[in-house]
């Protein structure tokens, strides 16, 4: 093993108010040999800001639990082991921080960075003799690893330059300890994470003994490639089950029961295009396409999502999906988006960004659900359909079901922002994925201000103007979302030619330069479970809302546990061939508030009397459904996804 000699090379150290105010804009870093070339790169922590309704959405995050949990909810309040108490001291805190120091810092809000100081600066100043770090009640690998994703983009935002040591040490002080101490469950599942920190640090140091700990990581971790290769999962996770072959509960939870587990298998998708960037293997970049099939196939659902409620569950539309699968999701398909260049992956975290994350979170971001479903007919006490959870599921509330999603969907809208845009291997830009904000970052040496304005995904053109310090030739590429089959786009007013995937404009770029896309977001009627009817337009999936009635079951502090109640039928089917009107309305403030849906399609549909609810559930949708014969066709009205906490997304054929 290598012995603990190396010194990385230091930044200057940031005074106080320069750590909390932020740190001058950064070139962005590439991996460079022997590590392998690939074709994006994120831009630091810090480059992106939300405008428009993005930055609604961020300010509604931290008016709601964000901005406030601290203050109520005791598991990461003052006594916090994260911040030097006596309290929770395992993965709650890093999961809290991971979304509050972006958010902060994305807002330039004094009050979030300072409730996110309290906990970064005990954590970079109690650092254990032994190079260890965190609450010494717990010395587990797996919370380590996100607190090192939230020290990377505290780095990048500060350069606090206790950043570098603190992770220089501990990753010396794994590598001797890895292999008398090796990874267990959480931590063997979810070794990628700390990969992507490891990469980060390299970047940064140069160090051989980072690259010689990624291999130990890798030799330890759990085989994601394998598993998915000969995926077994093709049913409905039997827990009963894979808990009688495993021999016990807790064989279930050494392997069995944590290669189902859904946040498992989220974080699992960045695995192998993390590690090809240390093995220079093509076939390891490619392969979260063929995990993303495999999940798709059988346990794919309309809103982007996989169903794991807790556990792999199926297709069908009333099995949910826990939260942090979202979110872990939605961050996996980040980071393997800058590895792979492949666009779909673009396409499929903005499916989920627009409807699966807000879908989950009420309207003011107070109160969120455990697991949500596409066909979603009540949030109540019940103990279907889940796989493993219980039976405060589906309710809107504080910590339903378990308290971890509680600490972590933070981490969804400010990080999605942060993916906006990326650095391109030929030293240029590109645009990822699309919402109003402002990108200030170098390019070529020479400072670059992207101004994109833009109601995307609720109108379908953006408007971009390129104002460098002075002129400078570049690559600009443009992700085209493969929906779009028409796009349009102009420099200066000048049809460009499009291509698919990425479209590469090369140009001498002056201040005021300004790019405009058009894209053709056509109706879509999507072929699901049983035959099931689902309908897209561009990003955005829609859904029938049904009347809610929110009743409170508990308080809980400034917030409340809520069940809601239908009030409306909702038991619908739909032809194939129905039409279909598209109706356009202001952005209101809110921006995926049902009340004030900013799109609506209008079908037709006629009732199914013979598909109802049990226990507060829908049927599984029945493959072929005879209409009411008292009660004719009649129009029905469907808004964005997000908007409707009660819905049905997945609808019968009609027979």
């Amino acid at each position: 093993m290598s012995a603990m000699t190396f010194r990385p090379r230091l930044a200057a150290a940031a005074s106080t108010a320069e750590t909390r105010a932020g740190r001058p804009q950064q070139a962005p870093l590439f991996p460079s040999a022997p590590l392998m070339r690939q074709p994006f790169a994120p831009l630091p922590a810090g480059s992106i800001k939300a405008s428009g309704w993005l930055l609604r959405q961020l300010q509604i995050q931290a008016k709601g639990l964000s901005g406030h949990l601290d203050e109520f909810w005791p598991i990461v309040g003052p006594d916090s082991g994260w911040s030097g108490g006596s309290g929770e001291s395992w993965e709650d805190g890093p999961y809290f921080l991971d979304g509050l120091v972006p958010l902060a810092w994305q807002l330039d809000s004094p009050e979030l960075k300072a409730k996110a100081m309290r906990f970064m600066d005990w954590t970079l100043d109690h650092p254990w003799e032994n190079g260890m770090f965190g609450p010494r009640s717990n010395d587990d690998w797996w919370p380590r690893m996100v607190m090192l994703k939230v020290l990377t983009q505290y780095h990048e935002l500060t350069g606090d330059h206790r950043v570098i040591l603190l992770m220089t040490r501990y990753f010396h002080y794994q590598l001797q300890a890895l292999p008398g101490r090796p990874l267990r469950d959480w931590g063997r599942m979810r070794w990628q994470d700390q990969l992507v920190s490891i990469l980060w640090l390299y970047q940064r140091t140069n160090d051989a003994a980072l690259l010689e700990l990624a291999r130990l990581l890798k030799r330890q971790g759990y085989d994601w490639q394998s598993m998915f290769a000969r995926f077994p999962f093709t049913q409905k996770t039997d827990a009963d089950a894979l808990r009688k072959q495993a021999g016990g509960s807790d064989a279930f939870m050494q392997d069995l029961g944590l290669q189902v587990h859904g946040v498992n298998v989220a974080q699992a998708l960045k695995a192998s295009p993390v590690w090809s960037v240390v093995s220079g293997s093509a076939a390891d970049r490619d392969a979260v396409r063929h995990q993303l099939q495999m999940l798709d196939t059988y346990h794919g659902l309309p809103n982007g999502m996989f169903s794991a409620d807790e556990h792999l569950a199926g297709r069908s539309p009333s099995q949910g999906t826990e939260l942090c699968t979202v979110v872990e999701t939605m961050y996996s398909l980040e980071v393997a988006l800058a590895i792979t260049g492949d666009a779909a992956l673009g396409d499929r975290l903005e499916r989920i960004a627009f409807n699966a994350l807000p879908g989950a979170l009420t309207d003011d971001m107070w109160a969120h659900q455990y697991n949500q479903q596409p066909n979603q007919v009540e949030c109540s006490l019940h103990r279907q359909p889940w796989t493993t959870d219980g039976p405060e599921s589906n309710l809107f509330g504080l910590e339903p079901n378990f308290r971890c999603c509680t600490a972590n969907f933070h981490q969804g809208w400010p990080k999605f922002a942060n993916s906006l845009w990326m650095a391109t291997a030929e030293q240029g830009l590109a645009a990822m994925s699309y919402a109003p904000c402002t990108v200030t970052t170098v390019v070529r040496s020479v400072p670059v201000i992207i101004e994109q304005v833009s109601d995307y995904p609720f109108r379908q053109s953006v408007s971009m103007t390129i104002r460098p310090h002075h002129a400078i030739t570049f690559p600009l590429q443009l992700r085209i979302p493969g929906w779009s089959k028409g796009t349009r786009i102009a420099v200066n007013g000048m049809p460009v030619e499009v291509t698919a995937g990425f479209t590469t404009i090369e140009r001498r770029w002056e201040a005021g330069d300004t790019v405009e896309m058009v894209f053709t977001a056509e109706v879509k009627i999507e072929s699901g479970y049983n035959g099931a009817l689902s309908f897209s337009r561009g990003s955005l999936v829609y859904a029938l809302p049904i009347n809610e009635n929110w009743v409170i079951w508990r308080k809980r502090g400034p917030t409340n546990d809520w069940q809601v109640y239908p009030g409306s039928r909702w038991n619908i089917g739909i032809k194939p061939d129905t039409s279909v009107d598209v109706s356009e309305h202001a952005v209101g403030e809110i921006p995926f508030a049902g009340a004030s849906a900013a799109v609506r399609l209008t079908v037709r549909g006629r009732y199914v009397p013979a598909w109802k609810a049990s226990e507060g559930v829908a049927e599984p949708v029945p493959a072929a459904a005879e209409p009411s014969a008292d009660e004719g066709e009649q129009s029905i009205i469907l808004v964005p996804y997000a908007g409707a906490k009660l819905r049905i997304t997945a609808f019968p054929i009609l027979g």
